[in-house]
């Protein structure tokens, strides 16, 4: 990667747009910072870091600890991350919204329109819950406009998380536009990067400064798992299944047209972080819920306890629901019918196996096999990490924040990001390399 980097800046076309994204992710930093006027930074940061609070740890590492610092991008990208989601299990239920996928440019250009407006609406609806919750616990400086008028004060912060949300969105459009990767994964990248690069340097800070030889060795031998881990990771994510597709040969006028050789990749890790993202979601939404209404009931602390991320219970269950959840994404995306009669359509055919129904049948039963291997990968990343520190009784010290800072999504997320610009770049590089030729 760091080779295909350096070319890449050599050719001034390619350099010129990597110093643009470069700019644009300087600015997108910057906003991770500066805090929205009215907020109280420390009341958000010590909820968002307390404990059970896996979810807003998770969306705060992805915005770059936008969140925790209570920052006019503390929403990041999560709306509209959130509004695709929504728009992809829409268009299996409403046939509008399928006959609108297969009308080509024109129809992907409404599909996003509508992933635009309903990411907005969610962004609204994200901004108020922020505000109304913070509001019961001191959160929000009310006196910000002198007395009586907490709601300008609440008005204000609404807009400003909105538009932070909607500016967030621009910037990685910009960016995919530059054609160096994707705009909203690049975010991502950025983010969880930036949130792991600073619990590292803390976690370094603290040792040198209390002179704890024991919590250094701690940190050294974490890194090297987690170097071992990305090497899996990468591994895992370039993993597919290559099913053989033969192509018969066709007379054509004078012309023999097929006859040559292909094959379907069915990638092992295909679901990507979606499964563990629902999982922790569907986990501690009844906690944020029960938090911000009932703070000190009963069914917090219950909750908190039993279901509240660390518990074994919780592990059982997050891992049961990413086995779930990956088995009904693999069906949501990868359509074998689909692939049958296209490969059918253009004389083709998988040795050995009938083309139609029998096709679509044998590349649904590889599918799922693979599916499940993928979870069972995605399962072990979740959970073995979380039983292993619990089970040594958390006797790693100054390990607590580089644990919580790489966590099993982000280190997907941000090997699959790197992968997927040093294709770009590749992609980019090869097509300068063509131009040059043919002048």
């Amino acid at each position: 990667m760091f080779k295909t980097l350096i070319d890449a800046f050599k050719s001034k076309d390619i350099r010129k747009k990597l110093l643009i994204t470069l700019g644009l992710l300087v600015i997108f930093r910057l906003g991770a910072w500066i805090p929205v006027p009215g907020l109280n930074t420390e009341v958000f940061a010590s909820y968002v870091s307390s404990e059970g609070q896996t979810f807003l740890q998770l969306m705060s590492a992805i915005s770059g600890g936008a969140l925790a610092n209570g920052a006019i991008l503390a929403l990041g990208v999560s709306p509209y991350i959130t509004s695709q989601i929504i728009m992809q299990l829409l268009t299996m239920a409403i046939p509008a919204l399928e006959r609108l996928t297969k009308q080509g440019e024109e129809g992907r250009k409404k599909i996003t329109t509508i992933t635009k407006y309903v990411a907005l609406l969610l962004a609204i609806a994200q901004a108020i819950a922020i505000t109304v919750s913070f509001a019961s616990n001191g959160g929000i400086q009310t006196e910000l406009f002198g007395a009586g008028q907490d709601w300008i004060t609440y008005i204000m912060v609404v807009c400003v998380l909105v538009f932070g949300a909607m500016f967030t969105m621009w910037l990685g459009e910009k960016m995919t536009e530059l054609g160096t990767a994707n705009g909203l994964s690049l975010l991502i990248f950025v983010g969880i990067l930036s949130t792991a690069t600073y619990a590292l340097y803390t976690s370094f800070v603290s040792v040198f400064t209390t002179g704890n030889i024991d919590a250094l060795w701690n940190i050294l031998i974490f890194l090297v798992a987690l170097l071992l881990i990305f090497f899996l990771i990468a591994f895992m994510d370039m993993a597919e299944r290559k099913v053989p597709i033969q192509y018969a040969k066709q007379m054509k006028g004078r012309k023999m047209y097929g006859g040559q050789n292909t094959y379907v990749p069915i990638k092992v890790l295909g679901t990507g972080v979606l499964p563990i993202i629902f999982a922790m979601s569907l986990l501690s939404f009844p906690q944020i819920i029960m938090s911000i209404f009932w703070p000190l009931s009963d069914a917090v602390v219950w909750y908190s306890t039993y279901l509240g991320a660390g518990s074994w219970a919780y592990s059982i269950v997050v891992g049961f629901l990413i086995l779930g959840f990956s088995y009904f994404i693999n069906m949501m995306n990868f359509k074998p019918d689909d692939i049958s009669k296209q490969i059918q359509s253009n004389g083709g055919f998988i040795p050995g196996i009938r083309p139609g129904k029998t096709t679509a049948d044998y590349l649904a039963k590889i599918s799922k096999r693979i599916t499940f291997f993928g979870a069972l990968f995605l399962m072990f990343l979740t959970i073995i990490p979380t039983l292993v520190f619990k089970g040594i009784g958390g006797t790693m010290s100054g390990t607590s924040s580089l644990v919580n800072a790489f966590s099993a999504t982000g280190m997907i997320i941000i090997v699959s990001v790197a992968l997927e610009i040093d294709r770009q770049l590749q992609a980019q590089l090869i097509m300068k390399n063509y131009k040059g030729f043919l002048k």
